[in-house]
């Protein structure tokens, strides 16, 4: 047995080569914009909101987000070189969003001139083998061909097919007709890809140019706020914003109204608050009435006013050792929960003497004996009582700006009630404090609401945009995509018709709409479902 040597000359492979950098960018180009990274950008998007939710933001609360990271000392330094108090303004979510919004643009400029050049082709001439296609029939019938091509003309105009010009087949001595119809579903398909570009774009611009700011009115004609950056407790603009887009306008709160739950399991518990506010536009302008309620805001040129929440600032009166009053009126403690247990912070600009405690609107006795805290109307305020705890010592004013919400006690020593408890006092009591220091008195209670004001350009844009998207997404999902063919011949036995049709949008029904628009061709009253 001889063995030959198998000679046969080895294929050669083609060496690897590195991608140029023109190549290396046309393929991140390519892969940036396919529909599979723009869906993923899309959920990175929805994914990245969610701690904006459930994080308390600075820009939105500045007191509830300090509040959090002073009860969560762990988590606070980590979110924040996160980022995540404040989500909206982190540059890793720009770039999600602008990298989405890149995406989709590259996504839908190829697909316009596709779906451009479909709308002026012509519906496709007849397949050679009608029969093969998976939804066909065929009968035979009398008329001729031309009949049979004619009526299939007219009962596919009627049903709102667009036919194809040539009407004679490549199969000698027969006749097709070609049509399709569900243009707009590509449309409805496209129309909701702008329009997610147009509420980005409008929800961009909005955060861009525009503003959110918070701010806590006292009630009362002697009170008020001026819409100007000095008067706001929290402010929040947009990268581009500058103050001299804040419309001019001044605003007073008259009177405060809610309408409370007075018995029942949800005693206490408020159905709806109504602000009646008075406001001006213009320095000499007249002054106009609005009722401001929750979810209906007043619009000042396109300026919004919103009520978002309400409290209490109990008026307290502090004199020093001499009779001297260091100071005197509301001070706006804080709902600690929903029964409007308030905390709060009296700092005297001079003096040694500052004051931080707890507000009760009300303590009351139900007939069956049980006591309750009532968070409902407090009347004239004769059950409601204030809990104070008394400090002396440098508060730290003279050392700068500092929240009109928190204390620093570091340096300050406690002064207390015989018994070493706190100082508590009902409306219209005086205690006076040991040591000389002075004396606290409880004058009265004026009620607060906490007002939020923002300006968000385009937003008509974006809401726009989602309704057009709506209407897209419903162009996409209920307008069905077909061909329809017909094609008569003749035969020795008559005129030989087939009908095929062809559903691009994936439906079910294809039987029934064969079989209706066989009747339609043979005259029976049968008609295609639509």
């Amino acid at each position: 047995m001889t063995v030959t040597e198998d000679r046969t000359p080895e294929r050669e492979v083609a060496p690897i080569r590195e991608l140029t950098p023109r190549e290396l960018l046309r393929w991140g180009w390519r892969q940036l914009t396919s529909m599979r990274t723009a869906l993923i950008l899309l959920l990175l998007l929805a994914l990245a909101a969610v701690p904006g939710s459930l994080i308390p933001q600075e820009n939105l609360d500045s007191v509830k987000t300090s509040n959090w990271q002073a009860a969560h000392t762990t988590l606070a330094p980590i979110y924040r070189k996160l980022g995540l108090f404040d989500v909206y303004g982190t540059p890793w979510f720009a770039a999600v969003y602008i990298l989405l919004m890149i995406s989709l643009i590259g996504c839908i400029v190829p697909r316009l001139g596709v779906y451009w050049r479909g709308l002026r082709s012509q519906p496709p001439a007849a397949p050679r083998n009608l029969l093969r296609l998976p939804e066909a029939t065929s009968y035979t019938t009398s008329a001729s061909v031309e009949e049979v091509s004619a009526r299939a003309r007219a009962v596919l105009r009627r049903k709102r097919y667009r036919l194809r010009r040539a009407s004679t087949s490549t199969l000698e001595g027969a006749g097709e007709v070609s049509a399709e119809r569900g243009y707009l579903r590509e449309a409805g398909n496209l129309v909701f890809h702008i329009a997610v570009i147009v509420v980005l774009v409008g929800f961009a611009v909005g955060s861009l140019f525009g503003y959110k700011g918070g701010v806590i009115v006292l009630q009362g004609d002697q009170y008020g706020f001026s819409n100007e950056l000095t008067q706001y407790d929290d402010f929040d603009p947009g990268s581009l914003f500058r103050p001299s887009m804040l419309n001019w306008f001044n605003l007073h709160i008259h009177d405060f109204h809610v309408d409370w739950i007075d018995s029942g399991p949800r005693q206490g518990m408020a159905r709806g608050f109504r602000s009646d506010l008075r406001y001006q536009t213009s320095p000499n302008g007249p002054t106009k009435s609005y009722d401001l309620e929750v979810n209906h805001p007043l619009d000042i040129g396109g300026t919004e006013v919103f009520l978002i929440g309400h409290g209490y600032a109990p008026e307290i009166t502090v004199r020093d050792g001499q009779g001297n009053i260091v100071s005197s009126g509301p001070a706006v403690f804080l709902p600690e929960d929903q029964s409007f247990l308030s905390f709060g912070v009296v700092k005297p600009p001079s003096g040694q003497i500052s004051l931080e405690g707890l507000f009760y609107p009300s303590e009351v006795t139900l007939p069956n004996g049980q006591p309750v805290n009532v968070t409902g109307d407090i009347g004239d305020g004769s059950d409601a009582v204030l809990s104070l705890q008394v400090w002396k010592g440098d508060n730290g004013l003279a050392n700068g700006p500092q929240s009109i919400y928190s204390l620093d006690t570091s340096k300050m020593t406690q002064v207390t009630a015989p018994g070493g408890k706190a100082f508590n006092l009902r409306k219209g009591q005086t205690v006076t404090l040991p040591d000389g220091l002075g004396s606290v008195t409880f004058d009265g209670i004026t009620r607060w609401n906490k007002l939020q004001i923002s300006q968000t350009p385009f937003k008509h844009v974006a809401l726009g945009g989602v309704v057009l998207a709506l209407l897209g997404l419903l162009g996409s999902l209920f307008i069905r995509s077909r061909r329809v063919w017909v094609r008569a011949r003749e035969t020795t036995e008559g005129t030989l018709v087939e009908v095929a049709v062809l559903d691009r949008s994936g439906g079910d029904e294809m039987a029934a709409v064969v079989a209706g628009l066989v009747a339609a061709l043979q005259g029976r009253p049968e008609e295609e479902p639509e």
